[in-house]
């Protein structure tokens, strides 16, 4: 075998070689002693030589000295280097490509209970590392493994063959891509206790409110209204003592209570049980007390929480109570709300809304109303009615309707320039658009989501902004409004609307053009006064019945014509008869003009079927999948709807889905049912 000899490079070289540099010096001095004096000369030339064998001898005598003392120092300090990294405090192993461990340090051996002559795959520790993982792995990559004891980091680093290779070695295209990955173990498991345990240690602001207190109490005897106080303060008390809570009474109907987060999971578990306990107090009391609860979390500041507790309980009481919301910065999640909403018997809220709405109207340059998109019979009404108002006190009004549906036409064509009515009464977006400005009060009826209503534009265009609706409120709300009127017990947006006119401006007289389309909307959205109906629908509708109101001309403008009369028979005729008791169907949308009203009248035709408790009918539209849901008293549909992102009430309630197909859609609404029998949400 040939001896290779030992070259000194960079820096060492250099000053292994610079005495003989310094002999060139001695040259040019000797040739310029020469122009002098050749005997000057002569000595220095001597001198030269001398000085040059002396160099080259200490030179090749010294190499030998120095390689072997820096080939000494070299081997120590690898041993060092390979002992510190072999006793390196965190645990560390090198992997082939493969993921083949090539080399562990003793952490690592020790960590992973193996023993040094363990050359696996790191699949076999680590299931989530496979081969895949780390050939598709960025050069340095982090992954986070929790399991029931411990939480681990691991960081893998590549290490690139081409990267360490000498300058003077050629490393080929293949072989330039060839890497080992060096592989960190971090034990997170104390840092992640730590974090869980602060988290859990976190304030949460809770409201909780006794929906219908004055109610309850005018429901039983005198001498037992201080028991039924004491019994539903003993049970909120109890419930939250459990979780370690602090219960402090604000009003007679009202607590508020402090708890940490992390007995939140375990009252999520219980489904909030003191809901039904207390509604569970019988003490001779007619009515059964319901409870809403807001609670407020993830918030550092105990300000912020307060804040959104306080938001989580309006929204609860918007849905109609008998349940809790939870709401943070960025979500909102509901519990409960299964329960029918008690109607209030005092019209005391229509009175002061009515007395309110006056105030804005009168102070406003001009009124835009809308409803929902595809607008129904129900929003054209609340609409018409706003309109009567705002013309009473002799401010200009119109109605936004983009696209008028067969279901809606024959009662606008009542509304004639012959009967007194302007040109302009019915306007589309874009001339809305023109004119509205901040001091237009943009009126919303029927719905109170933003992204539902016929032109969301008008909504940012202004500062003044009412909302009377009759749906349970979402997580998608319009924000900010001047006044917001929504009861989910009512039965329609034109019942809320005949209510507040009979206070508006001490009592406006209407006409029976304008009675007759708000009696239509009732009629329509009680289903002839089948559903939801309490008594201030029948006050409402009498209301309506003494301003002219005919049932049989309102009759007439809502019939179907006969394509929308085969469509709804084919889709009661394809119902599909899901767990025996729901009812799913597909409304065909061919040849109809509004097939979105079809299919709600479908859904209605479903629940006479015996054994159905709950009918969903779906239909295609302008690239949409609409669902309409119904049930009778057993199931609420309202719930269904939520988990599929839309709402509605109890027994009414609907969806629109995009970017899926109708198979889709029904295998969604399917598994969802599943999900909540699963979860007793709902029973069959």
């Amino acid at each position: 075998m040939k001896k290779k000899k030992i070259k000194f490079k960079g820096r060492l070289r250099n000053y292994m070689c610079w005495p003989l540099y310094f002999t060139i010096v001695w040259v040019c001095a000797d040739a310029t002693a020469f122009t002098y004096d050749k005997k000057l000369g002569t000595c220095l030339t001597g001198f030269t030589v001398v000085y040059l064998a002396l160099v080259l001898c200490l030179y090749f005598k010294c190499k030998n000295i120095v390689a072997g003392e820096l080939i000494n120092f070299a081997t120590k300090y690898s041993i060092i280097q390979k002992k510190l990294l072999n006793e390196f405090e965190i645990p560390y192993a090198l992997l082939e490509r493969s993921g083949k461990i090539l080399w562990m340090n003793e952490k690592f051996s020790e960590k992973m209970d193996i023993n040094k002559n363990y050359h696996k795959s790191i699949t076999t520790l680590f299931p989530t590392v496979t081969r895949e993982f780390l050939a598709k792995s960025e050069d340095v990559s982090d992954l986070r493994i929790e399991n029931d004891d411990c939480v681990v980091r691991l960081m893998l680093n590549r290490i690139y063959f081409d990267s360490v290779a000498d300058e003077n070695e050629i490393i080929d295209a293949e072989g330039a891509d060839e890497f080992l990955t060096a592989l960190y173990v971090f034990d997170e498991t104390e840092l992640h206790s730590y974090k869980k345990e602060i988290e859990e240690q976190k304030q949460v602001c809770s409201l909780v409110y006794i929906d219908n207190y004055d109610e309850a109490l005018d429901s039983i005897e005198d001498v037992k209204r201080s028991l039924l106080v004491a019994l539903i303060d003993r049970r909120v008390n109890q419930y939250f003592a459990k979780y370690d809570g602090l219960v402090r009474k604000i009003e007679t109907d009202k607590y508020f209570v402090v708890f940490k987060y992390k007995y939140l999971q375990q009252m999520k578990d219980d489904k909030f049980k003191v809901l039904d306990e207390v509604k569970a107090i019988k003490v001779g009391n007619e009515m059964a007390v319901t409870l809403s609860i807001g609670i407020g979390i993830k918030s550092d500041k105990y300000n912020e929480n307060y804040e959104y507790a306080r938001n989580a309980i309006d929204l609860a009481l918007g849905r109609g109570g008998d349940q809790v919301v939870i709401k943070n910065k960025d979500d909102i999640s509901y519990i409960g709300g299964k329960s029918k909403q008690v109607e209030s018997k005092t019209r005391v809220k229509a009175r002061v809304k009515a007395q309110a709405l006056q105030e804005i109207i009168e102070t406003c340059e001009n009124v835009l109303i809308m409803g929902h998109s595809i607008t129904d019979v129900d929003s054209l009404g609340a609409g018409v009615g706003i309109y009567c108002a705002a013309k009473s006190i002799d401010k200009k009004a119109q109605i936004v309707i983009n696209d008028p549906t067969s279901s809606v036409r024959p009662l606008l064509e009542t509304f004639t320039t012959e009967k007194g009515y302007p040109d302009d009464m019915f306007i589309n977006s874009a001339e809305a658009l023109e004119m509205v400005s901040r001091d237009t009060l943009v009126m919303v009826v029927d719905t109170n989501r933003p992204s539902y209503t016929e032109c969301p534009d008008l909504l940012k265009r202004t500062d003044k902004i009412v909302v009377f609706d009759h749906h349970r409120q979402n997580s998608e709300i319009i924000e900010n409004p001047t006044l917001s009127y929504i009861e989910p017990y009512a039965s329609s947006a034109c019942e809320m609307v005949a209510e507040v006119l009979q206070y508006f401006n001490d009592g406006i007289k209407i006409n029976a053009t304008e009675a007759d389309c708000i009696y239509a909307g009732i009629l329509i959205d009680t289903n002839n006064f089948m559903t939801k109906t309490g008594v201030r629908t029948f006050e409402a509708a009498a209301f309506l019945k003494r301003s002219g109101a005919e049932v049989t001309r309102v009759r007439k403008m809502l019939r179907n014509d006969m394509a929308c009369y085969k469509a709804r028979a084919e889709a009661v005729r394809h119902a599909e008869v899901y767990r025996g008791a729901f009812a799913i169907s597909v409304c065909p949308s061919e040849n109809v003009e509004s097939p979105t009203i079809v299919g709600a009248q479908a859904a209605n035709e479903l629940l006479n079927i015996i054994g159905i408790k709950a009918s969903f009918v779906l239909t295609e539209y302008n690239g949409k999948i609409y669902i309409s849901s119904r049930s009778i008293d057993e199931i609420n549909v309202q719930l269904i709807m939520e988990k599929l992102g839309g709402g509605g009430h109890l027994n009414v309630a609907g969806a629109q889905l995009s970017d899926c197909t109708v198979v889709q859609a029904k295998h969604m609404i399917q598994d969802t049912i599943d999900e909540m029998l699963k979860e007793g949400d709902i029973e069959e």
